[in-house]
């Protein structure tokens, strides 16, 4: 090929992502909007097992799984096939009361054999922020129904993300996701992080996870037991915190907490369910069961909008036993989607049989086992990581933990490092967080690890 023909097809190439550019800039609002983030954004165009193409034709490792869902990688036939088949037959249907179709039913049966013993019924959502309200307002109802509608506040803990919506932003303990929208809505309260490496307690007759864990005793006491309707906790604290793993002897002692107490523990497993962390669900790890769990994400690998949450026998039969005309008034047009239940059952069959949920504990032992290094530099205070999911933390100052300040843009710079060595994730609070496809093999793994290390080596040195 000339050259001449070459810096033609360049400057076509070129002329198409301005109008692009051009046209999203004027039309399309994005999540977590502003222009300036957007002066020259990644268009991309295709995608294959755990690379992401763009229009240059330029490949990069996604090393967030797109938005930490895209569990069985880009370009996966059986999932596109799946939706096909299932719009063929039925595009939609409502899943209302006096309402059901197959693909719904399948995947509340498929659900239970997976998900905690203790989990016997499923609802399902477009997504992780409704799940989030649709937990709240059934933890709400629950005890409404039993004739304690005074039991209605919600803690959560500061650094968890729970979603965007009135109810969901609520709950998020990142205070960004609030502050510009006006107060909060009433009735959540947030406590601090088990965040191991800046938790600090003044307390020496228990280990920090306990005591981490007892501040929603404190707190539950504080409102008042009586007015405390549920706790809702990530296992694994992702967009937000930055992956916060926490203490092995945390969530035991937030169950015995909640069980004292009679407020009910609900898992947000929207990031953790599903393999992420080498477990089907993450609380298995520590031997604990919530009460409700909700998820997304990695259901259907993103290919189809759908998350849900699973509720205890114990609230299904409340819910089961009301007067009609005080029945669980909820719901969403898309509630049970066909067409995402039935990629969401394919997505799930190529989990259990491809050993995604083992590879994810395997792999993600190696991802950490090559990042440790980094722990010698000046800047890394702290690599951490939990299955396929992982976190580098750079700070300006390791013996006092002390950041970076904001104006110096290390995250930013960090982030556009990664990006120009070919690998695509988020660095939040100057915090790397790994999230890679399960099917990513050895030398993938290897590659983003190296990635990394240059990265770190070139922006804040080593």
């Amino acid at each position: 090929m000339s050259k001449q023909f070459v810096t033609a097809a360049q400057g076509k190439q070129e002329n198409q992502k301005s109008a692009i550019v051009l046209q999203d800039r004027s039309h399309l609002i994005h999540p977590q909007h502003h222009p300036s983030e957007h002066l020259d954004p990644q268009i991309w165009e295709s995608g294959e097992g755990v690379m992401l193409r763009n229009l240059e034709g330029e490949e990069y490792i996604d090393g967030l799984s797109g938005m930490w869902n895209v569990y069985v990688g880009h370009g996966r036939r059986e999932l596109v096939d799946a939706a096909s088949q299932q719009m063929s037959r039925l595009a939609f249907s409502t899943a209302y009361a006096g309402s059901t179709h197959r693909p719904a039913v399948a995947l509340a049966e498929r659900l239970k054999e997976l998900v905690y013993p203790g989990i016997e019924a499923f609802y399902f959502t477009l997504g992780g922020s409704d799940a989030t309200d649709t937990s709240v307002r059934t933890a709400r109802f629950y005890w409404g129904a039993q004739g304690r509608p005074e039991k209605f506040k919600i803690i959560s803990r500061k650094l968890g993300y729970h979603g965007s919506t009135i109810g969901a932003a609520a709950a998020t303990g990142v205070e960004e996701f609030s502050s510009v929208f006006g107060p909060r809505a009433n009735g959540f309260l947030q406590i601090d992080s088990p965040y191991p490496y800046r938790f600090t307690t003044n307390r020496t007759d228990v280990s920090a996870g306990v005591a981490a864990a007892d501040l929603l005793e404190d707190a539950i006491l504080r409102e008042g037991p009586e007015s405390v309707a549920a706790f809702i906790a990530e296992p694994v604290q992702g967009g937000g915190g930055g992956v916060l793993i926490p203490p092995a002897d945390y969530f035991p002692r937030i169950r015995e907490i909640c069980d004292r107490y009679d407020v009910l523990f609900i898992s947000d497993e929207v990031i953790t369910g599903f393999g992420r962390t080498g477990r089907w669900f993450a609380l298995e790890h520590w031997g604990v069961e919530p009460d409700i769990v909700q998820f997304a994400k990695g259901i259907t690998s993103g290919y189809f909008p759908l998350g849900g949450i699973g509720v205890s026998g114990a609230i299904k039969d409340v819910m089961d036993r009301v007067d009609p005309a005080k029945r669980w008034m909820h719901g969403y047009t898309c509630s049970a989607h066909p067409v995402a239940c039935a990629v969401a059952l394919a997505n799930l069959r190529i989990i259990n049989e491809e050993g995604l949920v083992e590879r994810s504990l395997r792999l993600g032992e190696r991802l950490l086992e090559k990042l440790q290094p980094l722990k010698e530099s000046a800047h890394v205070g702290e690599v951490r990581g939990l299955g396929l999911l992982a976190g580098i933390e750079i700070v300006e100052d390791k013996a006092t933990k002390a950041r970076f300040p904001e104006s110096s843009g290390i995250g930013k710079k960090v982030r556009d490092k990664l990006l120009s060595l070919g690998l695509c994730t988020r660095v939040t609070d100057d915090i790397i967080c790994l999230a890679p496809p399960l099917v990513i093999n050895e030398e993938e793994v290897d590659r983003i690890a190296d990635v990394v290390w240059t990265a770190v080596a070139e922006t804040v040195g080593l």
